[in-house]
């Protein structure tokens, strides 16, 4: 009998560390960063929603986001400067992705491939771009928690992640950080 193993495999998220190359205050894992990115899907779906007259599925949006790095179960977190030192490095490093994509599909049943096909492997294109934009906030925000802990490890990395969330074509994460982004600043008392 075939083993099922696609859910068991996705609970491993938890083991999947990442920053690797960093010296961490606190540790995140790929769970904790999925569910994360999953939040401010919701929060920039809804922005675009109820600020922007948009008319996004927020309920896909979410779970897009929560399934974005699923892949990463099998390859472990490649750190950015690797992933994205040249072309073809990041080339090659898509064609993981996907292979690590279909071999996790290949461990449901085949009534539930096409269920998680979309999920693992694409989505709509206005959605992919909120998950994207999601997925740098998130990024930047354990740069400015780690800052605010005393780390000056993640500075460079805040930087460079500022530089790439300015060149994205994204008005709702443009009114978070305008408008939510300076809370994530505060201590706990000033929250």
């Amino acid at each position: 009998m075939k083993q099922n193993s696609f859910y068991a495999l996705l609970f491993r998220q938890k083991y999947i560390k990442r920053w690797g190359l960093m010296r961490n205050s606190t540790e995140e894992n790929l769970a904790e960063h999925s569910t994360e990115t999953a939040i401010l899907t919701h929060a920039l779906a809804e922005i675009g929603n109820n600020i922007f007259g948009m008319h996004y599925d927020t309920g896909k949006a979410v779970i897009l986001a929560l399934f974005h790095d699923t892949a990463e179960v099998l390859t472990g977190d490649l750190p950015t400067p690797v992933k994205y030192y040249n072309a073809q490095m990041r080339m090659n490093y898509a064609e993981i992705e996907k292979n690590s994509a279909a071999l996790l599909l290949s461990k449901l049943p085949p009534e539930l491939t096409d269920v998680y096909e979309p999920l693992l492997c694409g989505g709509e294109p206005e959605l992919i771009k909120l998950v994207k934009a999601a997925d740098k906030l998130c990024a930047y925000i354990k740069c400015i928690e780690e800052e605010k802990s005393g780390n000056t490890e993640f500075r460079q990395a805040g930087i460079s992640i500022i530089k790439t969330m300015d060149s994205m074509d994204c008005k709702e994460l443009v009114w978070f950080r305008e408008h939510l982004l300076p809370s994530f600043e505060l201590t706990l008392d000033e929250l």
